[in-house]
C-alpha cells in the first residue's frame, strides 16, 4: 500500500511489513510498545528500550553512523528514520539501493502522537497503537488545558555544556516544556539548536533551570556550573532540576511521561511562586 511520510514522500509499503530496521531509539521502543517487536529485525546501538527485548536484535551501528551494509544484509522491508537524528547522506545511499525508508519529523508533542497514530496505520498494528494513541490524546488534553490556565514559568534547558547549547521553539523539546506550562528562555532565537553563554541567560532572567540526562548526561553535580544564575529568579529561590531526557526528547510511549513529570515540576515552582 502507499503511505505518506512525514516529509510528504509517497511511499510503497508491504501490508504488512514484516522486516522493520529503526534507526530511532524512541521508534524502536513505541514498536515494542506496539506488539510487534518479532517483526524488528535491526536497530542502532542507542535503541536501549525495552532493554530485554532489544538486546536481542542485531545492532546496526549509530544513529549518526549506520551501517549501511548490514542493514541491507537483513532484507528489511522497511527502515524506520528521523530527519534529525539521522543523516541525509544514509537517507539517500539506503534509497538508491532499494531501501523502503518512512521518514519521522515530529516538531510538536502533537505531531508525536499523530506520528504514533500514522505508524499504526502503516505498519497494520492498529488494534494495538489506537489504545496507546488514546491514552496520550487523554494525557496532553489534560496537561494542556491545565497549564493554559496559569501564567507560563521561564525555562532554561540546556541540551549540551562546554559550550552551552539551547534550542528555539521549532523543536520538539521546546514545544514539551510549552505544553506543561513552561516557556523556553531562547524560543525565538532565530536557529533551532545553537550555544549560549550563562550571561545570556542571566539576561533572560529563567524562573526555572531544568537540566536533561541526555543528550548531555546532566546530574546534580552540574548545578555548582550554575553559579553565574544565582541572582536569576530561578537561582534565587534554588529552582535547579534534574529531570529524565527521554521525558523531554522521546516520542513514543514517553510522551505521557514528559506530560505528566514536567508539568507536575512546574505546577510545584508555581506553588513557591504565588
Amino acid at each position: 500500500m502507499q503511505f505518506v511520510d512525514e516529509l510528504h514522500r509517497t511511499i510503497d509499503v508491504p501490508r504488512p511489513p514484516r522486516r522493520i530496521v529503526s534507526l530511532v531509539p524512541s521508534i524502536t521502543e513505541t514498536l515494542f510498545a506496539f506488539g510487534i517487536g518479532e517483526r524488528v529485525v535491526g536497530v542502532t546501538e542507542y535503541c536501549t528500550h525495552p532493554p530485554d527485548e532489544v538486546a536481542k536484535v542485531v545492532k546496526v551501528g549509530g544513529t549518526k553512523n549506520p551501517q549501511l551494509e548490514t542493514i541491507l544484509t537483513l532484507s528489511p522491508d522497511l527502515v524506520i528514520v528521523n530527519d534529525e537524528e539521522n543523516r541525509q547522506e544514509d537517507f539517500t545511499w539506503l534509497s538508491a539501493h532499494g531501501v523502503t525508508l518512512y521518514v519521522t519529523a515530529p516538531r510538536t508533542v502533537a505531531d508525536g502522537i499523530n506520528m504514533i497514530e500514522k505508524l499504526g496505520s502503516v505498519l497494520d498494528c492498529r488494534t494495538t497503537s489506537d489504545p496507546l494513541v488514546a491514552h496520550l490524546h487523554a494525557v496532553y488534553d489534560q496537561v494542556s488545558n491545565e497549564s493554559a490556565q496559569h501564567q507560563r514559568l521561564r525555562v532554561f534547558c540546556p541540551i549540551w555544556r562546554k559550550p552551552w547549547m539551547a534550542f528555539n521553539a521549532d523543536t520538539y523539546a521546546d514545544n514539551m516544556l510549552w505544553c506543561c506550562g513552561g516557556e523556553n528562555v531562547f524560543r525565538g532565537n532565530p536557529d533551532r539548536y545553537f550555544s549560549t553563554t550563562l550571561e545570556e541567560v542571566v539576561a533572560l532572567a529563567p524562573d526555572v533551570v531544568v537540566l536533561p540526562s541526555e543528550p548531555y548526561p546532566f546530574t546534580t553535580k552540574h548545578f555548582e556550573h550554575l553559579k553565574p544564575l544565582v541572582d536569576t529568579p530561578a537561582g534565587q529561590a534554588g529552582h535547579f532540576y534534574c529531570i529524565d531526557g527521554m521525558a523531554l526528547c522521546w516520542y513514543g510511549p514517553r510522551i505521557a511521561d514528559g506530560l505528566e513529570q514536567l508539568s507536575q515540576r512546574f505546577a510545584y515552582v508555581r506553588t513557591t511562586i504565588d
